[in-house]
């Protein structure tokens, strides 16, 4: 549903400030990295040239795609923005503010850093849009008034849920749990000693503990957003990919089952950043919604990072080993996943990776509510027990001890 037969102020355009200064710089770049015909393309979208717009769309998207992303130059990424404004403005100048969304979300998916502001700026202002004209219908409305993701019915069966789990699991030592605990016991007992803890009582005051189980509304503030969604067991696996949908899509795949795992940025207003993470001198690095089915698993593995876990739907089990124990767990080799153990905890080879047997390890249950503080480079292991919306906040902070090695 591209076209809308409504009427359009031609005044009412997608206006890109930082765009109208950087233009001619980032042109210039793109000319030194031999990307001549780019250049002429992007000159003629700015001049009205719709054809134009999509085929230099087109040839950064080729650029991006030429080897692996790291070795990606930036300012490809930039060039991939900047097509992506010129295509979004004859789109939001047609009324068609579901195809611009679209492609500005691309844009802010695998495009650069230099013009995300006008993105940001373009998606809220074809958000307002979209949403006063292609609203949920009232008869699916009317027809899920009380649609939840995750109901008592979706309570979980403990004997079961053990049945599913990795071998011992909540056998051992459970991570600690505090209730309401200051800013100061948390960097005392937690954050300079390097281990994990439990926190609860610290999400009441969110609008997400609320908002968030409730489909309609989920559809409401993100249905038209593109995000992009995991398909496959795990990313350790070969038939593992991304796959970009509308996110009223991706909850069609989740009530039924059929895809993995998503993180979504629109709804960024119903969550607070905990004062936990403002510990040691704070660099935020990311914050990112996680929104997967029952059974979705994230292997075995470590960040460089401070994170705080947060559970707003549903329930996770999360296991945890020091880093200490990094060589018994056997991580890969290759670059790209060292930070990824070997060891599929769901169906350990005892043969092959005979040192995890005997290694302790920490485990719980995240429940609706709570939030789990996972240290920089801890391994964990994740598993949804029933549908799942969480949050994670990414940290760095100097003043924290550099390698970890608590054993609990």
């Amino acid at each position: 549903m591209a076209g809308h037969n409504t009427a359009v102020n031609s005044n009412d355009v997608l206006e890109t400030p930082v765009l109208d200064v950087e233009a001619h710089s980032l042109l210039q770049s793109i000319s030194e990295e031999g990307g001549y015909a780019y250049v002429s393309m992007s000159t003629r979208a700015a001049d009205g040239d719709i054809r134009a717009a999509e085929a230099a769309r087109e040839v950064a998207w080729e650029q991006l795609h030429s080897g692996p992303w790291h070795s990606v130059l930036p300012v490809w990424r930039d060039a991939y923005s900047m097509a992506c404004l010129h295509v979004a403005k004859f789109h939001y100048a047609n009324g068609e503010f579901k195809e611009a969304l679209r492609v500005l979300d691309m844009g802010l998916i695998m495009g650069g850093m230099v013009l995300r502001k006008d993105l940001e700026s373009a998606v809220g202002k074809a958000t307002e849009r979209a949403n006063a004209i292609l609203r949920v219908s009232e008869e699916s409305v009317n027809g899920s008034a009380n649609a939840k993701l995750v109901t008592t019915q979706n309570a979980i069966n403990l004997i079961e849920t053990l049945q599913i789990l990795p071998k011992n699991s909540l056998s051992c030592k459970h991570v600690g749990k505090r209730s309401s605990l200051s800013l100061e016991g948390f960097m005392r007992d937690y954050f300079l000693p390097g281990s994990p803890v439990l926190l609860t009582d610290s999400m009441t005051h969110w609008p997400a503990i609320t908002k968030w189980n409730d489909l309609n509304y989920l559809k409401k503030v993100a249905g038209y957003r593109t995000v992009p969604v995991e398909v496959g067991k795990n990313y350790l696996c070969n038939d593992w990919k991304q796959e970009m949908l509308t996110f009223s899509e991706f909850l069609e795949r989740i009530q039924s089952n059929s895809c993995d795992d998503d993180h979504i940025q629109e709804l960024r207003n119903d969550i607070v950043t905990p004062d936990y993470c403002f510990a040691g001198g704070t660099e935020m690095k990311s914050v990112n919604a996680w929104f997967g089915p029952a059974g979705t698993v994230t292997p075995l593995h470590h960040d460089p990072h401070h994170n705080i876990l947060a559970q707003v739907v549903g329930k996770k089990y999360v296991r945890l080993y020091p880093a200490s124990f990094s060589e018994e767990l056997y991580p890969h080799t290759e670059s790209m996943h060292k930070n990824s153990s070997q060891v599929d905890l769901d169906n350990i080879d005892v043969s092959e990776f005979p040192k995890i047997q005997d290694l302790e390890f920490v485990d719980c249950i995240l429940e609706e509510g709570q939030m789990l503080y996972i240290p920089p480079k801890w391994w964990h292991y994740v598993r949804s027990l029933t549908t799942s919306l969480s949050v994670s906040f990414w940290w760095a902070a100097p003043t924290s001890p550099a390698s970890p090695t608590s054993s609990f």
